[in-house]
């Protein structure tokens, strides 16, 4: 695992995985130096578990499918106070974490997500690229949050996240966190990263069933009523 000039603060780094043996051990070779790896298995069969587990990242088997039940396993499962998430098909990497982390620890925003710039050729079909934007503008209508992408790749306060009680276990568990960080008054913010082309094809935007039924799970989403739970309040405790 890669060294960081900079030291930057520990925290547990949450990756779902369904088949994702190509591409894991470059994510786990990206991982920065002292960070715990919780690759969550959706039910892989390609040997992906043995994989990570011999490349030294905790696993976590999830039975039941759904990209937010892998991500909310890898919260129950997680020890630190900073929390990460991160795909773990190759498309983003994870090294760019620890600046991003370091953010959170130093107080500048409650929840920062990771804006994906396309690197190379193929890394962000059109399709999914208009979806983005208009699920962006459908957020910033219920939220007033000015985001420009609703990525995968973000880290808050481990706490913080049990606190927003998130319900969605499919597509629209991205999306729920960040609209219930809102509805509690939190401060989100997105930065930069590059987004390359991932190995083998997207569980989502590369069917049409699974792009449908993200659609269907983000609107149904945007349409929940504010969480009392999660009333405005002075931001994340440190």
């Amino acid at each position: 695992m890669t060294e960081s000039a900079c030291a930057p603060p520990r925290a547990d780094l949450v990756l779902p995985c369904l088949d994702e043996a190509e591409a894991l051990p470059w994510v786990l070779a990206r991982v920065p130096a002292g960070w715990r790896a919780i690759v969550v298995d959706n039910g892989s069969t390609d040997g992906s578990a043995d994989i990570a587990r011999a490349l030294g990242a905790t696993v976590v088997h999830e039975p039941r499918r759904g990209f937010g039940a892998a991500c909310h396993a890898g919260l129950l499962a997680a020890r630190a106070d900073l929390v990460c998430f991160c795909d773990c098909d190759g498309s983003l990497d994870p090294g760019l974490l620890a600046p991003m982390a370091a953010r959170i620890a130093a107080g500048e925003t409650d929840l920062l997500l990771g804006r994906r710039r396309p690197s190379g050729r193929g890394a962000w079909p059109v399709h999914a690229r208009a979806g983005n934007l208009a699920l962006a503008r459908m957020l910033r209508r219920r939220t007033g949050l000015r985001l420009h992408d609703l990525g995968p790749m973000r880290v808050a306060r481990r706490e913080a996240l049990l606190d927003l009680a998130l319900t969605d276990r499919r597509s629209g568990y991205p999306l729920q966190m960040v609209v219930r960080a809102a509805d509690a008054g939190w401060r989100v913010s997105e930065t930069d990263v590059p987004y390359l082309p991932r190995s083998g094809k997207s569980k989502v935007t590369g069917t049409w069933r699974g792009t449908w039924q993200a659609v269907h799970d983000m609107r149904r989403v945007l349409g929940e009523a504010p969480d009392a739970r999660c009333a405005p309040g002075e931001g994340v405790a440190a």
